[in-house]
């Protein structure tokens, strides 16, 4: 598998694969898996030479940074790029009281608090340090810092606003000190990473869903800023939350929720286009946010050894130039968008 290298003035630079891997789902998102498969999945991962794996508190609330451990515990700590996130602290709970019922299964009693402060920073760290097994991490992430967590525009920028007054001066510390190599936020809005570029000096962004070839809003501004100061883009959710991986069929999902009538239509007209040129429209999507010469890596997750096999055959497809071409000229891709 490909690497790409990251580095920005000052900084060691990250080797990161080209693929790598989310371990949302081995928090038991959406479905319970035991540990054996979590175990099986990941040596999957890196069979197909995956090397830079991604966890948060949240996911699983806790459980996915557990198992990370336990399957990290044999590998060189040199071999693999790591990450996590701030910026949620996880307390001890009632069952009844317990984050995420009903998104995430059978997973440790903990409710979340968010905390963006400096000792929040800290606390949130130590803490996953202490899941991981590690003595460090090379990224680390702010972690849900935008609208789509918060409820509006007004409560994101209160957070903003308190993370650049006090957490974000515990990331530099922490990068000061060589504890971490780069950080930035782990979010599901271009935005808010605009925003955070612009008011401190942030190395990455894992931008999930924003940059897909189903959307490309963020080529406006923020795409380009990231070009201009180095910063680098890790592409969560490439699938969309999973439409561009199932195609428009009835009940796909599209940001979490099912797909409405209009993002359907235009999946569907993708996927007559992809058809036309003997491509799968998974194919596409995964291959399309890599043309762009900021995005670092994509991770698109996976909750079985099948799945994350199926990531690599996807990465690995021949995409004709002529595709992306004829997207354009339909009116279904940006005409600004990178696509070699």
């Amino acid at each position: 598998m490909k690497n790409r290298h990251w580095k920005r003035p000052g900084r060691s630079g990250i080797d990161f694969t080209e693929l790598g891997f989310g371990t949302a789902p081995l928090g038991n998102l959406y479905r319970a898996i035991t540990d054996e498969q979590a175990e099986d999945t990941l040596e999957a991962a890196w069979e197909t030479g995956a090397r830079y794996f991604d966890t948060a508190p949240l996911y699983g609330l806790g459980l996915s940074e557990t198992r990370l451990n336990r399957f990290l515990r044999g590998k060189k700590r040199d071999d693999y790029v790591l990450s996590t996130k701030v910026g949620r602290l996880l307390r001890a709970c009632p069952p009844e009281d317990r984050t995420g019922i009903g998104k995430f299964f059978d997973t440790p009693t903990r409710r979340e608090v968010y905390d963006y402060s400096y000792d929040g920073v800290m606390r949130s760290f130590e803490d996953s340090l202490e899941r991981l097994g590690a003595d460090r991490v090379d990224i680390l992430y702010v972690h849900d810092i935008d609208v789509f967590n918060h409820g509006s525009e007004a409560a994101r920028d209160a957070h903003v606003d308190a993370l650049m007054r006090s957490g974000y001066y515990a990331l530099l510390s922490l990068r000061d000190q060589g504890v971490i190599k780069a950080f930035g936020a782990g979010v599901n809005e271009w935005q808010v990473c605009q925003m955070l570029a612009e008011r401190g000096d942030f190395d990455l962004f894992l931008l999930a869903g924003r940059f897909t070839l189903l959307e490309q809003e963020a080529l406006q501004t923020f795409l380009p800023l990231c070009e201009k100061r180095g910063i680098g883009i890790v592409l969560g959710g490439p699938y969309n939350s999973g439409i561009l991986a199932t195609g428009p069929k009835p009940g796909a999902f599209y940001n979490y929720s099912e797909a409405p009538g209009e993002i359907l239509d235009r999946v569907a007209r993708i996927e007559a286009v992809c058809k036309a040129h003997g491509v799968r429209l998974i194919e596409a999507a995964l291959r399309f946010p890599l043309m762009h010469p900021s995005v670092v890596s994509v991770i698109p997750g996976g909750q079985s050894p099948e799945e994350v096999r199926s990531n690599r055959a996807n990465l690995d497809a021949s995409i004709p130039a002529r595709l992306w071409a004829d997207l354009k000229k339909e009116g279904l891709l940006r005409g600004d968008a990178p696509t070699a």
